[in-house]
């Protein structure tokens, strides 16, 4: 078998299930494993593949993703190789999406037992005490937001965390009237990389003298759903820490 994937945290996923051989193109944004990023063909970006290259594959499964991919060029792809399409909103869905991957590609067992491993740290993570209203962040320029019907959304939820968002779909963009309105307001790593600076030019943006706390979090752990899954529980933990002096956990 000669697997594309289209999509970065599941392929990290074929790479956990053992399908070094089997895996022959990636995209640039394919980060993890480091050894693929740096020995696997890249076949373009996520929403700007080259069928050239991956014609010159010759791949018997693509795995591609609703949100992550363009439709029009996965469905191109579709008229002439097997192609997968996951489509991933919240933890029960990126498990099943695990175990069918690991049955498209003979990974049956490893793909059940890490699906397991997953569910178990996850039942060990207790949310907060009291719900605490967050915005996560995704953009600047304008600002945008995970609205509730992402994966990101499920991933608050299991920390405790309202969405203030949660009415809206996909990532509306948001003022920062609206912002002053949260307990938290969380400045992902990816796919805009917010540091430090942001947080200053945020909190002088704020109209409201009530400060939310404003936090850097790592994107990749809220919404990579492939096996990067196995270490968010513990770093959710970490969160909850950061906010227990305001806020009990």
């Amino acid at each position: 078998m000669r697997i594309i994937s289209l999509v970065p945290s599941q392929t990290e996923l074929l790479y956990t299930l053992g399908l070094e051989d089997e895996v022959v193109g990636i995209t640039k944004f394919c980060i993890h494993p480091d050894t693929w990023f740096r020995t696997k063909t890249r076949v373009g970006g996520t929403k700007n593949i080259h069928p050239g290259i991956i014609d010159s594959l010759r791949p018997d499964l693509i795995l591609a993703n609703k949100e992550e991919n363009d439709r029009q060029q996965v469905e191109d792809l579709a008229s002439r190789y097997t192609v997968w399409v996951s489509d991933v909103k919240s933890l029960p869905d990126a498990l099943d999406m695990i175990r069918t991957v690991g049955s498209l590609t003979h990974r049956n067992a490893r793909a059940r037992s890490l699906a397991e491993e997953i569910q178990q740290r996850f039942d060990t993570l207790k949310p907060l005490a009291s719900s605490l209203t967050a915005a996560y962040l995704i953009w600047r320029d304008p600002y945008m937001s995970a609205g509730g019907d992402t994966f990101i959304h499920d991933m608050l939820r299991r920390c405790g965390l309202t969405n203030l968002l949660s009415a809206t779909n996909r990532y509306p963009i948001v003022d920062t009237g609206t912002l002053s309105r949260c307990d938290l307001i969380l400045l992902s790593s990816e796919p805009y990389p917010f540091r430090e600076k942001h947080i200053t030019e945020l909190k002088k943006l704020l109209p409201s003298p009530r400060t939310p706390i404003i936090q850097l979090v790592d994107g990749q752990i809220f919404s990579w759903y492939g096996s990067r899954l196995l270490g968010a529980p513990s770093y959710f933990r970490e969160l909850q820490r950061a906010w227990q002096p305001k806020y009990p956990v």
